[in-house]
Formats: C-alpha cells, structure tokens, sequence
C-alpha cells in the first residue's frame, strides 16, 4: 500500500534521516501532535535507513499499529519482541515493548539506530529504558512525542513540568523537528472541537499531594461526596446520549466510572482489570454502535484510535497537561461522519490548560524550549495553582 504523505510528514522523516545520517551529537526528539500519523513517520523512517532499527513503544496497542503501518507498505523484514504481543523474534526492523528486551542486550548488539515512541515516557534518572541505553552503548536515539514533558521535583518541594530537553540529567538533547498543533487544525487534518464547561466544580477545595503534581485521592473523594458527583456526571451523559453517537467517559475511580455506566442504557466499564476478550468486545460494539457509553479508569487514552468518536467527558481533575491532552486527543481525529468532538469538561480542566489547539512549542533561545498556550507558559515554571 502507498500513502501521499503530507508535507509535514515528509519533513519529519527527511529530518530523522539527516540526524541518524550525521556524527553523533547526542540523542534527539521530534515533536508531533496527536492524529498527526506518527506511525506513517516511523514506517518511513524504518524503510529509509539502510541499517537495522529498533522501534519502542510503550504497550501493546501502539506496537501492533507501526508494526501494521510499516508491514502495510509490502516490508516483511519486520519482526516483534513484546511478551504481551506472543512473539519474540529479532529482525532488520524490529518493533518491541521494554520490558520484553530490558534485560536481553546481548539480542540488541546489531541495532545502531534506536526510535522511542512516546518518549516522554524516558525517565532519565531511573528505569528500564535508562539501564538499557546504558548497555546499548554507541546508538543514535530519536523519540517521537506529541507531549515533549516530564514532571520532575525539585529539592525544595516544588514540581516543575520541564520540557524534555531541559531535564539534568537528559536523554535527549535537541529537537530536531516539530510541527505547532495549531497548524494541524488550520489545514483540516485534525476535527474541530467544541468545548463545553461544566460549572459548579472547585479545584480549591481539593489538595495536592507531596509532590505537588496531582491531587490527593482522599481530598477528591471527599469533595466528590459532598457535591454528589456520581450523579451529576451520570446526569451530564445522560443528556448527553440523546444526541451523541458515541461518549467516552473518563473517570478517577472505578467507583463512579461503575455508578455512572450503570446509569446509562447500554453503558459499559473497561478498567485495567478487565480481559482481553471483554476489552475487544466492548471496543468493537463501541465502534459499531451497538454500545453507547464507554466509561473508563486509567486506559484508552493511548492507543485508542475511533475516528467517528463525537463526544468526550472528562469526569476527573488533573494536574497533568499530558493527561488532558491525551483525554482530548481520543477525539482529535477527523471523519466524514462528524462536523467537531464535543469536550465536556466536569472539573475546570480547560481553565488550567486551555484548548490543546492552542498547545505551542517556543525556543526562548539557545534551545531553551517551553510549552505555552494563549501566551501563558506551562512548562518550566512551577507546577500547580500558581498556574490559574
């Protein structure tokens, strides 16, 4: 199969084979926007460098979509290293999960170019991808990431959202490409989203926890009793089934989640609990309609992809910029069937953050880079409600 990429496509993988082409200078990153076809990048990038490539990615889901994008193009040098996938096999291009390959270098010795898909999930002070770029000696290492951010504390009790780059220690040093979401929305490749705040919801009235980067679970408990907000979100979707083909709720306990499934004709749970079978079966009869309501704790916010999706609920507040971007980013992508995703925001996320349409990359110099949306910064700076 061909693809047309576009031409931010095209400069993407032009940019990651200069960089894998050059002298070692240290580990770089691109940055691309949910629904900007990360997995076409990967494909063309593995198909252009002549020597092995090692691809990660951090579960399952993802790995058998570049592994299906990149086998699609007729490439059967392909091969998959993932424990929860069931094959274990090294080829020229191989697609693996860490955790399967973490403690096996001696199985990695002929790759020098290594890609990380969704590298923000790098750790550079601990963990299975540092140990196993220590063992891995003299590799050129490219992430990809639509959210280029870590949350780090700092010795005073503080949390700052620092920009990958700027992280001591690092991994990666330099961004080598990226492209603005704003950019994406302009030209029709991303759906247009009409977002919908829910009054009544205090944030002050919550308390972090000793990191400052997110709220404690006892504060949120207690204030959900007291503003009955089990009801309140099954109310909102609810209403919200009367018109919306398709509603994906995400929620912070499996108690509400439960609640508010129960609620709805049709509704169904997935967890992190729930089984491989039941999870297929309910993600199908989600995409052909016959389940309505989908409400979920802690899952499809990676991996998920329903470009018909027209609805989201975001029944949990969140300190972390990623999780809301990637909340919205279920709906981000465009389909023929639908004019916009509606956003419905029960707990004063979008004050915080603001439209992920208005996310913006800026070098402030010197490679410098931060995070801003509608002039405001939100990485770099410390984490919390200094923010509002």
């Amino acid at each position: 199969m061909k693809y047309q990429l576009r031409k931010y496509q095209t400069e993407a993988v032009d940019a990651a084979i200069e960089f894998f082409a050059g002298k070692p200078k240290g580990h770089a990153i691109e940055v691309l926007p949910t629904g900007s076809g990360k997995s076409l990048i990967i494909a063309n990038i593995a198909k252009k460098l002549n020597d092995p490539v090692l691809v990660f990615q951090p579960t399952k889901e993802i790995l058998e979509q570049n592994y299906q994008k990149y086998i699609s193009y007729g490439e059967w040098n392909a091969g998959v290293y993932s424990a929860s996938v069931g094959k274990k096999e090294i080829k020229p291009v191989t697609f693996a999960t860490i955790g399967s390959v973490v403690k096996k270098p001696h199985l990695l010795s002929k790759f020098k170019h290594v890609i990380v898909d969704e590298c923000h999930y790098v750790n550079p002070k601990k963990g299975m991808y540092r140990d196993l770029f220590k063992e891995l000696g003299a590799v050129k290492i490219m992430g990809l990431t639509a959210t280029p951010y870590r949350l780090v504390t700092d010795g005073f009790g503080g949390s700052i959202l620092k920009f990958l780059t700027r992280t001591r220690p690092r991994v990666f040093r330099d961004v080598i490409y990226f492209v603005q979401n704003r950019d994406l929305f302009d030209n029709g490749y991303l759906a247009k989203l009409k977002y919908i705040h829910k009054d009544g919801f205090d944030k002050s009235k919550l308390r972090l926890n000793t990191t400052g980067a997110d709220y404690t679970d006892v504060s949120v408990q207690k204030y959900y009793l007291q503003i009955n907000f089990k009801d309140r979100i099954a109310s909102i979707v609810q209403e919200l089934t009367k018109n919306s083909k398709s509603v994906l709720v995400f929620t912070r306990f499996i108690e509400e989640s439960q609640y508010v499934a129960n609620k709805i004709k049709g509704g169904v749970l997935v967890t992190g609990e729930t089984k491989k079978p039941e999870r297929t079966r309910i993600i199908n009869g989600f995409k052909n309609g016959s389940i309505p309501v989908v409400c979920n704790v802690g899952v499809l916010t990676h991996g998920f992809d329903y470009p018909e999706l027209d609805t989201i609920v975001i029944a949990r507040p969140t300190m972390s910029l990623a999780l809301y971007y990637q909340m919205i980013g279920r709906g981000i992508r465009i389909h023929p069937d639908k004019d916009h995703t509606t956003i419905i925001d029960a707990c004063d996320n979008y004050r915080m953050f603001g439209p992920v349409e208005g996310l913006r990359l800026f070098d402030t110099g010197n490679g410098k880079w931060i995070v801003t949306n509608s002039g405001r910064q939100l990485t770099n700076i410390y984490y919390g409600d200094k923010r509002y």
